[in-house]
């Protein structure tokens, strides 16, 4: 069949050359007789073409889908960068004002320390055993052992060796 395909165009040529045909006749002879003829169509060109531009708009439609989500992307990080950095501004504030207030209640403790250090021995002492506990030790580990000595003989005694253990153990 093939050889038939292929000498039908052959044939038509040799005929041409021999009569006198004119060329664009003979291109509609050779074509309507060739196998590629039969297997292309106009019909077939526009179905490709139709499918081509389907296929276009829905790359188009994708890329405007994926520039769309690009652009609130670009958004929603702008939008976390700006809350980030009011974040941090505010955790510098919050960080500002711990490091105030310890400062303050260091200074409070070195003016309550200075009072106890100027009163007598015994009148700390008798003071510092009506504060609660917590308290108390760590009053005595603001104040220098000089004064811590003269108050530990009128501190309340469970108060003074848990104290001691705290400051051995490490806490």
């Amino acid at each position: 069949m093939k050889k038939i395909l292929l000498i039908i165009p052959l044939v038509a040529f040799v005929m041409l050359w021999h009569t006198e045909m004119e060329p664009s006749a003979l291109q509609r002879v050779a074509l309507a007789q060739s196998p590629v003829a039969a297997t292309v169509s106009p019909k077939t060109d526009r179905d490709e073409a139709a499918a081509l531009e389907k296929q276009r708009q829905q790359l188009l439609e994708k890329e405007a889908a994926l520039k769309a989500k690009e652009e609130e992307l670009k958004k929603l990080s702008a939008s976390l960068d700006s809350r980030i950095n009011e974040l941090n501004v505010a955790r510098k504030s919050m960080e500002g004002s711990l490091q105030t207030r310890k400062k303050e209640e260091n200074e409070r403790y070195r003016k309550m320390i200075k009072i106890y250090k100027a009163l007598k021995p015994e009148e700390a002492g008798r003071l510092m055993d009506k504060l609660e506990e917590p308290l108390v030790i760590e009053m005595l580990n603001q104040m220098d052992q000089k004064t811590a000595v003269k108050l530990i003989p009128y501190l309340n005694q469970p108060r003074v060796i848990k104290w001691t253990r705290d400051n051995l153990v490490g806490r």
